[in-house]
Formats: structure tokens, C-alpha cells, sequence
């Protein structure tokens, strides 16, 4: 049974930092592309960082050196440590697995990051 379990978020000032989880069970997790995504108000669901089964790490333009994405397999967690946060980065962040036709499992619930003074 899929399982994709966030945790993590929460209301930070701008300029602070958070630490995102995600316990991911019955994917296969090691074996796993995995990534975080994040939804703002009344916009779409976009991939802002990747990271291969192997540990190599990708980030979208508006994240990179703030962001970084790190995976433990043995508790098939995947992390996102989020510094220097600013206000468009309030979103719900989601994780899932990443493919390159872009199919992934069911989202989670998601953990809430609200970046505001």
C-alpha cells in the first residue's frame, strides 16, 4: 500500500528556515526518483527539487542555494531543507516520485509552508 506522509511545515518569518519530511512506504523507495513539489494558491503544482535513486539533485531556478533536497533510504524519508525563505514560497509542499512522463502515485496531504511577517 502507497503511503506519502509530509510533515515539517509550518508559519516562518521571511529569512527563516524549515525542514520538510517525507516518509515514503510501498514505492520501492530506494529504487526511486523522488522529489518535492509544492502548490501555491490558484496555481499549478510544480517540481522545485529532485533527487535519483542514486543522490544526484536537481533544482528549479527560483529555489537553488536556498533549498536541498536529501533522501535516507533505510527510513525511505526523503528531506527538503528549506533556508532564506520569502513569502513566494508559501505553498503546500508535496513529495512524490519523480518519472519522465511525469506519472506519479496519489499526493499526500501535504505540510503547509507559510513564509510571512
Amino acid at each position: 500500500q502507497v503511503q506519502l506522509v509530509e510533515s515539517g511545515g509550518g508559519l516562518v518569518q521571511p529569512g527563516g528556515s524549515l525542514r520538510l519530511s517525507c516518509v515514503a512506504s510501498g514505492i520501492g523507495f530506494s529504487r526511486r526518483n523522488m522529489g518535492w513539489y509544492r502548490q501555491a494558491p490558484g496555481k499549478q503544482r510544480e517540481l522545485v527539487a529532485s533527487i535519483t535513486h542514486s543522490g544526484s539533485t536537481n533544482y528549479t531556478d527560483s529555489v537553488k542555494g536556498r533549498f536541498t533536497i536529501s533522501r535516507d533510504n533505510g527510513k525511505e524519508t526523503v528531506y527538503l531543507h528549506a533556508n532564506s525563505l520569502k513569502p513566494e514560497d508559501t505553498a503546500v509542499y508535496y513529495c512524490n516520485i519523480v518519472t519522465l512522463g511525469g506519472v506519479t502515485y496519489s499526493w499526500g496531504q501535504g505540510t503547509q509552508v507559510t513564509v510571512s511577517s
